[in-house]
C-alpha cells in the first residue's frame, strides 16, 4: 500500500452515557485504517463508544503493520505504554499484521496483551473479548484466513463525511521478495460484486460522494464475469456517487481497457496511484516485481495519450540489496520520465520471513539515506511544479471538512490535490467550482467560483 500513516481514531458520534471506551491505535497502510474504522463500528453494539483518551479505556486495541523492521518493537514499546496509561485496567489486544505473523509469542513476550487476532479475523472481536473477559484472565488467539466470512460478519459501515474507502479485495499473490502481505492478509480474494454495490448505495444514502475502492491489489479484482472495470462503471451508476478512485495498483494488471477507462468514465478520478518501487531492471527481478521500468513507462505512455491531465503518484523502495549506484541512477531516470503529481519513498527495510530479509548484499543505512534523500529532493520538485501548474485555472473541489483556521474549509481536487480556501461550513458535502490563486509543495490554496447555492449559504 502507498500511504504509511499512524494515528488513533475516532469514531465521530456522541459516546452513548455508561459506554464502555475502546481505543484504537492503528499503523501502517490505508488498508488498516479502512479496518479500524470497522472495528470500532463492530463494537457499537456491544457497548463501547471510542475515545481518543487512553487513560479512560476499558479496551485498547492496536491494529498493527508489519511493514517496517523493528515494527515489533515499537508495538511492544507502545504495550508497556498503554498499560501504564490506563494503569493496567484496560484490556489489551493486538490485531493487523504482527497479530497475525507472530501469534502466541505476543503474549508470551507482552503477558498484559490477552487477545491477539489477525487481518482477516477483525470481525470476531466481540467473541475475543468476550471470551477474554474484560476484568477476567482469559485469553484468545486467532490467526485463521477465512476469506470473505469477516465482509458478511461485518455491519454496513458508517459516513464520515462526503468521502468513504470500500474494501473491494484483499491479499496479494504477487510475492514481491520484500513484502509481508501474502503472508499477513492472505491470497488475492475478491468480494462479490454485488455485495460491493450494496456497500456503495449504502453509503451513496447516507451522503457519500466519492468512494475509493481499496485493496492491496485493487486492480486485480474478478468476480466471476465481472472485472474491475465492470465494477468501476457499475459503481459509477449508483444514484449519488459523483467520483470514484482506487487504490493500489500494480502495472501488471493496468489493462488496456481499464486505461481506457479514464477516458471513457468521467466519475473516474484523474488520478493514479500506480507503484513502481525502482528503476533498474535488475533490482526489479531481484524484487520479484515481473515488469521492466519499460513496461511501466509504457503504461504510463498509454495513459497520458488517453487523458493528458492524469495525475500520477507512485512508491520507491530504495536501498534495495545489491542495488548499485548505477540501479540508483536508473530509479532517478524513472522518476523523472514519469514527472510524478506525487510519491512516496521509502529506504528498504527488511521483514521478517521474507527472501529479500535473507539476502546477503545488504545496503549501509548510511547510503541508503543519501539515496533517499536525492531521490524525494526530485520527488518533491516535481510535486511543487504540478501543483503550480493550477495557479490561475479553476478546478472542482468535493469540499470535506473544516481546517484548523477558522473559516477555511478543505477538499480535494480531481487531480487529488488537498485545496484550502474560505466558506460556509454548509458548503461541506457539496461538489464546488474554486479559482486556484497559489500553490504550496503539498497543497493549493483558492477562492471559490460563486454560484447562486454557495450565495444563499
Amino acid at each position: 500500500m502507498a500511504i504509511r500513516i499512524e494515528h488513533t481514531i475516532d469514531n465521530q458520534t456522541q459516546a452513548p452515557e455508561g459506554a464502555k471506551k475502546l481505543f484504537i491505535k492503528s499503523y501502517g497502510c490505508q488498508m488498516n485504517v479502512y479496518d479500524a474504522v470497522r472495528m470500532g463500528e463492530l463494537m457499537k453494539p456491544h457497548g463501547y463508544a471510542m475515545t481518543e483518551n487512553l487513560a479512560e479505556a476499558d479496551l485498547v486495541v492496536l491494529n498493527t503493520c508489519h511493514i517496517r523492521e523493528k515494527a515489533d518493537n515499537k508495538m511492544f514499546s507502545d504495550i508497556g505504554r498503554m498499560r501504564d496509561a490506563t494503569g493496567g485496567k484496560a484490556l489489551i489486544a493486538v490485531g493487523g499484521c504482527i497479530g497475525q505473523a507472530m501469534g502466541e509469542d505476543i503474549m508470551k513476550r507482552a503477558p498484559e496483551v490477552r487477545v491477539v487476532f489477525g487481518p482477516q479475523t477483525l470481525h470476531r472481536l466481540p467473541e475475543f473479548i468476550n471470551k477474554a473477559g474484560l476484568s477476567g484472565k482469559g485469553r484468545a488467539v486467532d490467526t485463521e484466513f477465512p476469506e470473505l466470512e469477516k465482509f458478511d460478519a461485518l455491519p454496513l459501515p458508517g459516513a464520515y463525511g462526503p468521502t468513504s474507502f470500500v474494501t473491494i479485495q484483499e491479499g496479494c499473490d504477487k510475492f514481491c521478495t520484500y513484502c509481508v502481505v501474502p503472508y499477513t492478509r492472505g491470497h488475492e480474494i475478491s468480494r462479490p460484486a454485488e455485495h460491493v454495490l450494496n456497500e456503495v448505495r449504502h453509503l451513496a444514502g447516507l451522503g457519500v460522494k466519492e468512494v475509493c475502492l481499496l485493496g492491496q491489489n485493487v486492480n486485480a479484482y474478478e468476480d466471476g464475469d465481472v472485472d474491475f472495470v465492470d465494477l468501476i462503471n457499475k459503481t459509477a451508476d449508483v444514484e449519488g456517487i459523483e467520483r470514484i478512485r482506487f487504490t493500489t495498483s500494480h502495472p501488471n494488471n493496468m489493462t488496456d481497457r481499464l486505461i481506457n477507462l479514464f477516458a471513457e468514465q468521467e466519475k473516474l478520478m484523474p488520478y493514479l496511484h500506480l507503484p513502481v518501487q525502482a528503476g533498474s531492471n535488475k533490482v526489479l527481478k531481484d524484487m520479484n516485481r515481473n515488469h521492466t521500468a519499460e513496461d511501466y513507462l509504457a503504461v504510463i505512455e498509454k495513459l497520458r495519450a488517453v487523458r493528458p491531465d492524469i495525475a500520477i503518484s507512485g512508491d520507491f523502495i530504495v536501498g534495495f540489496p545489491g542495488e548499485t549506484e548505477e540501479d540508483f541512477e536508473k530509479t532517478l531516470m524513472i522518476a523523472a520520465a514519469t514527472d510524478y503529481a506525487s510519491a512516496y519513498s521509502f529506504k528498504y527495510s527488511p521483514r521478517p520471513g521474507t527472501p529479500a530479509a535473507a539476502m546477503t548484499n545488504q545496503i549501509p543505512d548510511e547510503v541508503s539515506s543519501e539515496r533517499l534523500a536525492g531521490l524525494q529532493a526530485l520527488l518533491n520538485d516535481q510535486q511543487e511544479a504540478f501543483n503550480a501548474t493550477f495557479v490561475g485555472k479553476e478546478t472542482t473541489v468535493l469540499v470535506e471538512e473544516k481546517t484548523h483556521i477558522e473559516g477555511q474549509l478543505r477538499g480535494r481536487s480531481p487531480h487529488n490535490i488537498a485545496v484550502n480556501f474560505d466558506g460556509n461550513e454548509r458548503l461541506i458535502g457539496h461538489t464546488i467550482r474554486v479559482k486556484i490563486t497559489a500553490s504550496k509543495p503539498k497543497s493549493i490554496i483558492g477562492e471559490i467560483v460563486l454560484n447562486d447555492m454557495q450565495q444563499s449559504a
